[in-house]
């Protein structure tokens, strides 16, 4: 493989990054307002993609996107990631959830839901963190569902469930399996259609003071048809970890996105700032910020990339999995905090995409699995590794 983007892959990449330049990023101060002005906004970014042949790129042609192979789509996924509003703008939002729906799901529900899903004509939403359990271990969630004839009924709390308040549906992973069932073939997901009878929102929580969706769900006596059951009863945890992997990846490779284009404010704010007689750029401490975030950019993109392509050949790569989304969610929080700290008191203000950048950044290090448990869980696969004989290979 090569760390350099594939020329067959160049071309769209480019017209994917003018377009978030040219378009999603002077959109966002709208965009984060909310409201309608924003509805309609999105939507006219959504139609402009479609007519210039630039919408779903990374979901399947069967499906009606644009096909690209998963390395590929790597590739466009980091300047796609140059704002939170680009996954939604260029219809990779819910690239996941088809995926996952259009292999587990009943033919009732891929009818219902998936060349709507690919198209955004509808939303979906995944309800996995609870609040009453740590989310670092999901074998102990409480949400139960239990079949009673022909219908599952489900009762549980959930949280963090984004986009619940404009989804379709939410995919709720709940126990279906009796206590002695060993935890990681006790669980299942099970589609529900939001409109269902006992599904409530209870509030959007608010987090570090955006408002981005991330909902809290009560489940009372939710009873939906034994065949909204996503894949085999009991393997809720293999889908997900099958969801989560490619997924990581996709997070990584934004997050490269979003430092690269805080790295550029910072370098900008440095040649054209002035301070004691001479511009900042000259000042030796400011460069070992340019430095430092150089060589983070640079580190996580390799190690991102290597565990794509691991990915790409059919391997689990949960030792490279777990390392980017460490290394990549703290290299995002550093580079994104110096350029605010070159900025001065214009980082901290809304007057550039820093303050907003620098919050969602924070998400990084608990989403998705809090750093500790991945440090635990590589640390652990290596040791393993090297106790039973063997030596962990870096290339192979």
């Amino acid at each position: 493989m090569t760390f350099e983007v594939p020329e067959q892959v160049r071309g769209v990449r480019d017209e994917v990054e003018a377009f978030m330049r040219e378009r999603v990023e002077p959109a966002e101060p709208v965009l984060h307002e909310g409201g309608d002005e924003a509805v309609e906004l999105i939507r006219s970014l959504q139609s402009q993609a479609k007519a210039e042949g630039l919408w779903a790129l990374g979901h399947p042609k069967e499906l009606g996107g644009g096909g690209l192979p998963f390395m590929d789509y790597v590739y466009v996924n980091e300047v796609q990631g140059r704002s939170e509003f680009g996954q939604i703008a260029l219809g990779t939002y819910t690239l996941q959830d088809s995926i996952m729906l259009n292999k587990y799901a009943s033919p009732e529900w891929r009818d219902a839901y998936l060349a709507r899903l690919v198209q955004a004509e509808v939303s979906p939403s995944f309800a996995m963190t609870e609040p009453e359990v740590a989310s670092s271990d999901p074998t102990q969630l409480r949400t139960r569902a239990e079949l009673d004839g022909e219908e599952w009924v489900i009762n549980g709390h959930k949280w963090f469930t984004t986009g619940a308040n404009r989804a379709a549906y939410t995919t709720v992973m709940c126990r279906t399996e009796d206590d002695d069932v060993s935890p990681y073939l006790a669980y299942s997901m099970i589609i529900v259609p939001t409109d269902t009878p006992g599904y409530e929102i209870v509030r959007e929580t608010p987090v570090l003071g955006i408002r981005g969706g991330h909902c809290e769900l009560r489940l009372t006596d939710v009873r939906v048809p034994a065949s909204n059951l996503l894949g085999p009863r009991g393997h809720g945890f293999v889908i997900a970890q099958e969801r989560l992997g490619p997924g990581r990846i996709f997070h990584c490779m934004r997050w490269l996105g979003q430092a690269q284009r805080a790295f550029e404010l910072m370098c900008e704010r440095l040649n054209t700032r002035t301070a004691f007689g001479e511009p900042l750029a000259a000042k030796q401490l400011m460069q070992a910020h340019v430095f430092e975030s150089y060589a983070e950019i640079q580190s996580c993109r390799m190690l991102t990339l290597h565990a794509a392509a691991a990915i790409d050949r059919g391997e689990q790569a949960r030792v490279e999995i777990g390392t980017i989304k460490v290394v990549g969610a703290r290299m995002l929080h550093n580079v994104i905090d110096r350029a605010i700290q070159v900025h001065g008191a214009a980082g901290l203000t809304d007057d550039t995409p820093l303050s907003f950048m620098y919050r969602a950044a924070r998400f990084g290090r608990i989403y998705d699995g809090p750093d500790e448990v991945h440090i635990h869980t590589v640390a652990r696969r290596i040791l393993k590794t090297t106790r039973d004989g063997g030596r962990w290979e870096f290339a192979r």
